[in-house]
């Protein structure tokens, strides 16, 4: 087996492998959790008047066989691992009888959308800014943008997000501070509505891009100032090339191959920051639906959302992964 064959299988391992701890462990804690989604089915529907014992009792099972909450809890374990399988999470609680993956689908495309945009833009505008400050490290403008970076970079999401809110929601009111898009506007391929959704974008997106762009500019600098001074870029500078081949040729490519692995490993951080952030928006994203499963004890929509949400991330580290030899020869080449 060679090394890029090597490479391969031991991605699709750990592929597969985060897969079954992470979605187990979801089941683990969700199951663990005080609140009976089956009694608290029968409390909201017995609670209009009396009902008979008989029809509460055959109620009770029909929303257990429907949870997949029959049996013990390695009964339940293999049943919720079938659901997984089939994409079927069972009703929600909340949204009686609508399907947890009806309400999942409907709210991932934002999601993804206001992840790639934020996660784009700050990865590359982080490590353009960190290669430049590593490498020009007399120039002043650089200087002061890295001290504004870093300046927001322990600054927590949320605190952000209120700012942003206050202020171009309330101080300086320019851009819409909740929802997805104009709720008069139907979704269309059409350039109001795609205005609409930018603007009602812009603010999420940007709490998103504030609160992840300093960790990338303090790794890029400090990966640069460590780049500049071995010996091919010290001779590289002795024989005369220009600064700008050195730094995009010689500095910038070889910083940037640790960049991209750290990228695989923030997509789980990233995505804990826009669940308080579609929340704080009120944007229609799988985290608000997540925050809402929860203060309503809505166990399948926990469960469901939870479970998409590590498939997920897991699928977008793989793809980084499988990404990374194009980037690498090394990898190829074993």
């Amino acid at each position: 087996m060679d090394g890029f064959t090597k490479y391969l299988a031991q991605r699709f391992f750990q592929f597969f492998l985060v897969i079954f701890l992470g979605v187990s462990l979801t089941f683990l804690i969700t199951s663990l959790s005080p609140v009976d989604p089956v009694e608290q089915s029968v409390s909201l529907m017995t609670s209009f008047g009396a009902t008979d014992p008989r029809s509460v009792e055959l109620m009770r099972e029909a929303l257990s066989e429907l949870y997949g909450l029959q049996g013990s809890l390695l009964d339940q374990y293999f049943s919720f691992w079938g659901r997984v399988l089939r994409g079927d999470f069972g009703p929600s609680l909340s949204s009686f009888p609508t399907p947890v993956m009806s309400l999942i689908m409907a709210a991932l495309p934002w999601t993804v959308g206001l992840l790639l945009q934020a996660l784009i833009i700050s990865w590359c505008l982080g490590n353009l800014l960190g290669a430049l400050a590593g490498y020009f490290r007399s120039n002043l403008l650089l200087k002061l943008s890295g001290a504004v970076v870093m300046a927001l970079h322990p600054v927590p999401t949320y605190i952000l997000g209120l700012v942003l809110l206050l202020l171009f929601g309330f101080v300086w009111p320019l851009l819409p501070i909740s929802g997805g898009a104009q709720m008069n506007l139907s979704p269309a391929f059409s350039f109001d509505y795609i205005r609409s959704l930018i603007l009602h974008g812009t603010l999420p997106a940007l709490t998103l891009v504030l609160g992840g762009i300093g960790s990338w500019f303090i790794s890029m600098r400090s990966l640069v100032s460590n780049i500049v001074t071995d010996d091919h870029v010290v001779y590289a500078e002795l024989a005369g090339v220009s600064s700008g081949k050195i730094f995009s040729q010689y500095v910038a490519r070889n910083a940037l191959l640790p960049q991209l692995t750290g990228l695989a490993l923030s997509l789980g951080g990233v995505f804990g920051g826009a669940v308080i952030t579609e929340f704080l928006y009120n944007y229609p994203g799988v985290g608000r639906l997540l925050i809402q499963g929860i203060y309503r004890g809505d166990y399948s929509l926990v469960l469901g959302v939870t479970t998409i949400s590590i498939i997920a991330v897991a699928v977008a580290v793989l793809i980084i992964d499988l990404i990374y030899p194009l980037i690498d020869p090394r990898v190829r080449l074993g």
